[in-house]
């Protein structure tokens, strides 16, 4: 395994300075989002050959892209639709759905390009708040046709290019747990294109083990996201898990933490990945309201690096 980080956190310094400052930190390895909101990829301009000044400052670098990333445009493949995606893509339901295909069929093209394997992004979801069975009881089930409509043919292209699609199960997604995760890998048909980037703290949000998502999914993960996350024990009571407002707002239940500062276990994490043979990038997803850009990271790579675990399982020698 090896330690990477998202690019996010470095998206106030010029693309080259970013990539020297993630080495600098200790991290082997980058994911790059490419929607429009990235000051670092112009995806246009990386498929008509920018792509190659990419590759080589990232090598330069001494570093290695783990996946590249749309989650943002991803959204709108199933939504929600309404004005507050206006920002992502302005239009009508069917527009903003056409343009999250497109953009995602570009991803995967840019990652043949550049050699990545894995694409990580979101697919959305009509209406997230239908977990809560009413006003129609089966209305989380009446997204499934259309969830495997608009995911089937985005696979077979994902499958043309060689690229492997990693959805983030995440609230307001319409696989965001263990049990629509599965279902939503029957959806598909078992789609060899289809798998996870393994967010543990979002797991933790929607309020179950990550570990039993590994245990239970592990041979379809192919990413995953150093990112963990509290319960506020003095404010959990109050507010709730879920509760609304900015992530940084005094006051929630639940906030994003760096490894190794919020509740989640990272050696049971570690462990496990490793009985289910992933032996990719851990990528530093730094949404820790309480710590700044670089101690956030700093602090991570402390933590995580001596977990790590580097040479396969030997067979049984006692």
């Amino acid at each position: 395994m090896k330690l990477g980080v998202c690019a996010q956190v470095l998206y106030h310094l010029p693309f080259e300075q970013a990539l020297a400052k993630a080495a600098e930190l200790g991290v082997q390895a980058i994911e790059l989002p490419v929607d429009s909101s990235s000051p670092f990829i112009n995806l246009e301009e990386a498929l008509e050959g920018g792509w190659r000044r990419i590759a080589a400052q990232v090598r330069a670098a001494g570093l290695t892209i783990s996946a590249l990333s749309n989650h943002q445009e991803g959204q709108l493949l199933l939504g929600p639709h309404h004005a507050d995606t206006d920002r992502i893509c302005a239009g009508s339901a069917d527009e903003k759905s056409r343009f999250a295909a497109r953009r995602l069929e570009m991803t995967a093209a840019l990652a043949q390009r550049l050699e990545v394997t894995t694409v990580c992004g979101f697919t959305g979801c009509d209406d997230y708040s239908r977990w809560f069975p009413w006003p129609a009881a089966d209305g989380y089930e009446r997204m499934a046709p259309v969830f495997r409509e608009r995911l089937l043919p985005l696979l077979d292209v994902f499958a043309k290019y060689g690229v492997g699609f990693a959805h983030e199960c995440h609230p307001k997604q319409f696989a965001y747990n263990l049990e629509t995760a599965e279902w939503a890998l029957r959806l598909v048909d078992d789609h060899p294109s289809f798998g996870f980037n393994l967010d543990p703290a979002n797991l933790m949000l929607a309020g179950m083990d990550p570990v039993v998502f590994i245990v239970e999914l592990g041979a379809r993960i192919r990413h995953v996201h150093g990112k963990d996350g509290e319960r506020v024990r003095h404010a959990v009571d109050r507010s709730g898990m879920l509760a609304h407002g900015s992530w940084d707002r005094p006051g929630r239940g639940f906030r994003f933490r760096v490894p190794g500062w919020g509740d989640l276990d990272w050696r049971r994490i570690i462990t496990e990945l490793n009985l289910a043979g992933y032996d990719g990038v851990i990528a530093i997803e730094h949404e820790d309201p309480t710590m700044s850009r670089f101690e956030g990271v700093r602090q991570a790579v402390r933590h995580l690096a001596p977990l790590l675990l580097h040479e396969p399982i030997e067979e049984r020698w006692w």
